[in-house]
């Protein structure tokens, strides 16, 4: 689109995005245009950034203006830049744009701010239970009574005062609107001495071999609904390797509640059969089956002659992904017309089956924040064969969060596994080295991690040991990683055709490698977005993207060269991608995506 027709669109899509706003939050459209207006006057006049305000109202009210100015074509507040053409497009189509997709309603409550206390009354201090902050005996019972307590008064505030606590076992938060809170990641300590392996079992992969799931599931601290906690682990036990995801270990274990009708992608109001199961503020899933042909597959890759030609039929990996599964809520029920939290991911076409259906019961309202979580310092395992010494892992979540967490001397970081909705913010992993830093995986949806880092390893790699870095994969999408440090580690599309994701403002020095085995597919389905992307080391490897990932945008990543690890595009032909201030991050305008995003829609 040329950039007059985007701004000859703007006012058409702008009444489009007020009723979008008006159904998300408590904003009027006088509101919303007053403040727009307002930020925009204070960012030309030099107000934005004076020393009087905070750093995160100078990050709103940047990026409040940035997408007010932006999307009529004047100068933002960065001091003269312009907005890089690809986002007046967006501006234009938000919800339809072929390279870049919605994700400015990505985490917990489509994007609000995290409580600072929940709705409970109830608060439970874990000294009262008998731990003891001096390392001097196993905490983890006392911790896991008060969640307990918590839990069966139907939630409330779990304190962990300052201290270090020793735990020889998981600490589990299985019930929603729980809150574990510390005194803050460098006050209060959680020593874990013991493993997954030492504390469940082995855990094989359902797709044979000798892998360790270790190496991609499960927490030292868990979230994750008791009754689901219960029969992963079961099965665990029974050596009945599992699904992980929101339909039970063999995927069976959903109900229909309605079918719907033929709908288009970006679409928030959906027509069903019928609406005597669902009501406003319930959580269903929208399932969507792939054909003979594979048309969803397509679809979710771009489709076009590429994914027409690719050969879908021997990844088998891949293809046990589908049915596609996303969590969403319900806004709205009028008639045969259901409202939605947010937009449709993809099109709603009859072969694919389209149904809302049940889920397993959900852990909402949850999070665990100010807190860190050391294992005991041992060796990194060899590839693909971690023990479990893991950090904090959600699991059939939405709307949970963690906040001011650090994990050290981890297998694995910070797990998403059939997990939708969630923030993690404040989040840091350090120490021995990990082998997935931050993983997101088995269809998790429209997560946001920000404000996050990985550190650079204490202690040299061992030989045959695998850093990947922040990972996605399992047709997982619209999710979010922003306002990032990598002292070391990759952008790990792991295969598995994960599709619309977005990495926006992160320093990387990009030292990683993916992985993800040939039966798992594309490494990339469509409309991921790298947006402002700053390679120290000019690495190539995972950044660049438009000569890799099919209706991809690269926008403002440093100039790099191939080395090391090299791809190639698993789809033939024309990729449709885009490549937008190349070599120049800090001519990047907007220069967070998602904060540009949000902004614009409130």
């Amino acid at each position: 689109m040329l950039a007059a027709d985007a701004d000859m669109n703007v006012v058409h899509v702008h009444e489009r995005r007020l009723g979008f706003m008006a159904t998300m939050g408590n904003y009027s459209r006088r509101g919303l245009l007053g403040s727009a207006v307002a930020v925009a006057a204070a960012a030309a006049t030099g107000i934005i950034g004076s020393g009087t305000a905070s750093a995160a109202s100078r990050s709103t009210a940047t990026a409040t203006a940035t997408a007010t100015g932006a999307a009529t074509g004047q100068a933002s507040a960065s001091g003269g830049l312009r907005a890089t053409p690809l986002w007046r497009e967006f501006a234009a189509a938000p919800f339809t744009h072929p390279q870049v997709p919605f994700i400015g309603r990505a985490g917990y409550r489509g994007g609000c701010d995290l409580p600072r206390r929940t709705g409970r009354g109830f608060v439970a201090n874990v000294l009262h239970h008998g731990a003891k902050p001096d390392n001097s005996a196993d905490a983890a019972p006392a911790i896991n009574r008060a969640i307990a307590a918590a839990g069966e008064r139907g939630g409330g505030t779990v304190l962990i005062p300052a201290g270090t606590y020793r735990i020889d076992d998981i600490i589990r938060i299985g019930h929603s609107n729980v809150v574990v809170r510390g005194a803050g990641s460098g006050h209060t300590k959680l020593y874990a001495t013991k493993n997954l392996t030492e504390l469940i079992g082995v855990y094989g992969s359902r797709y044979g071999g000798d892998k360790s799931s270790w190496s991609w599931a499960g927490g030292l601290i868990w979230l994750c609904p008791k009754d689901r906690w219960a029969s992963l682990t079961d099965a665990i036990k029974a050596k009945v390797w599992p699904f992980e995801g929101w339909t039970g270990n063999r995927r069976d274990e959903w109900q229909t509640l309605t079918t719907v009708a033929p709908a288009v992608r970006g679409d928030r109001s959906i027509t069903v059969e019928s609406t005597k199961n669902l009501k406003r503020g319930q959580l269903v899933l929208l399932r969507l089956a792939d054909d003979a042909d594979h048309t969803l597959l397509e679809h979710m890759a771009g489709g076009g002659p590429g994914p027409e030609a690719y050969y879908w039929d021997d990844k088998t990996k891949l293809t046990s992904y589908v049915p596609y599964e996303w969590p969403v809520r319900v806004t709205s029920v009028h008639g045969h017309r259901v409202t939605l939290e947010r937009p449709l991911p993809l099109d709603i076409r009859p072969e694919w089956d389209p149904r809302l259906t049940t889920l397993a019961a959900p852990l909402t309202g949850s999070g665990v924040e100010g807190l860190t979580l050391e294992a005991v310092e041992t060796p990194q395992s060899q590839h693909l064969l971690d023990k479990g010494y893991n950090g904090v892992a959600f699991q059939c979540a939405y709307d949970c969060w963690a906040d001011d967490i650090t994990v050290r001397h981890v297998d694995n970081g910070f797990g998403l596994i059939g997990a939708s909705a969630c923030t993690l913010r404040r989040t840091r992993v350090e120490g021995r080295g990990s082998h997935h830093p931050y993983y997101c995986r088995e269809g998790s949806h429209d997560n946001l991690v920000e404000d996050f880092t990985i550190a650079r390893r204490t202690v040299p790699a061992p030989a045959g040991t695998q850093l990947h870095g922040i990972n996605v994969e399992g047709l997982s999408s619209h999710n979010v990683w922003s306002r990032g440090v990598m002292d070391m580690g990759t952008f790990d599309s792991h295969r598995g055709m994960p599709f619309a994701n977005v990495r926006t403002d992160i320093t990387v020095n990009n030292n990683g490698r993916h992985g993800g085995d040939a039966s798992a597919g594309p490494l990339f389905g469509a409309r991921f977005t790298h947006w402002n992307i700053r390679v120290t080391n000019g690495r190539a490897g995972l950044m660049r993207i438009d000569g890799l990932a099919p209706y991809s945008a690269t926008v403002g990543v440093s100039e790099v060269t191939e080395f090391d690890q090299i791809d190639v595009p698993d789809f033939t032909g024309d990729l449709h991608t885009r490549l937008e201030a190349y070599g120049a991050p800090e001519a990047v305008w907007p220069p967070n995506l998602h904060e540009a995003q949000r902004a614009l829609f409130g």
